[in-house]
């Protein structure tokens, strides 16, 4: 079977799209043009794509395997879970307490082994924390995890989803899924996919009593759509490469 490769970025990702009597060859990954389609290779390509994407589909599928949660003591790496107000690559200050590195973190509700990961993370900080409150687990003991269904039933992104905060005054590390670190902070925004090390521990401050999560390190494992209606300027135009000169039919 022939293969269609994009001449910018060297990716097979490819789609096809009307541009008005003549049909396009796009790439998925860049925007770039490709080629005119004839009538004749039409079929061909069509091929190419739905093989392809079969075998993306059976790529993912075992990626995502990989994602699973885990848990040590009170550390927890998570699966798959959503950002939103994310404030990763610079501190940022809340009602003038001290700036910290934060994100709330979207975890869907069918994310059963993520949640117990963090359910159990929070008791062992119950159980490490009881010094902090007299040898004792109090009743009204605030922690971290709450229904994104009842406390922002009014937010779509926290549907069918719990949610918690964490932070932390030391800069997150933050990877791709190749494990190579991310320095374009664009790339990883409220509305993005992720997973992250949290650490659950307990505290005793000014008459508040709890366990909080402190937030460890991130993984970007692909994008959604942003959060709070900002858009990415990749996601908003085409690529304009002189190759869209050539004859329709090159």
């Amino acid at each position: 079977m022939k293969i269609y490769v994009c001449k910018e970025c060297g990716s097979i990702d490819v789609f096809l799209r009307k541009h008005g009597p003549h049909l396009g060859l796009y790439c998925g990954d860049c925007g770039a043009w490709i080629k005119w389609i004839n009538k004749s290779e039409k079929q061909l390509v069509e091929r190419f794509i739905k093989e392809n994407k079969i075998q993306k589909n059976e790529s993912e599928e075992i990626r995502m395997a990989k994602v699973t949660a885990k848990r040590t003591g009170t550390k927890v790496t998570t699966g798959e879970v959503r950002l939103s107000y994310a404030h990763l690559f610079e501190p940022h200050a809340i009602e003038g307490n001290e700036p910290k590195y934060s994100v709330s973190v979207i975890i869907p509700k069918s994310d059963k082994a993520t949640l117990k990961a963090i359910k159990e993370a929070v008791e062992q900080a119950k159980e490490d924390g009881k010094s902090k409150w007299n040898g004792k687990v109090p009743n009204n003991l605030k922690t971290p995890l709450r229904d994104g269904d009842v406390e922002r039933e009014d937010d779509e992104a926290y549907a069918g989803c719990y949610f918690l905060n964490a932070n932390s005054k030391n800069k997150p590390g933050i990877v791709d899924i190749n494990v190579h670190p991310i320095l374009d902070q664009s790339e990883v925004y409220s509305g993005c996919y992720a997973r992250l090390t949290l650490n659950f521990y307990a505290y005793n401050a000014n008459g508040n009593k709890g366990v909080a999560a402190g937030l460890g390190n991130v993984q970007k494992l692909r994008d959604g759509e942003p959060l709070g209606g900002i858009s990415r300027a990749e996601d908003d135009f085409e690529s304009l490469s002189d190759d869209n000169e050539d004859d329709f039919l090159g």
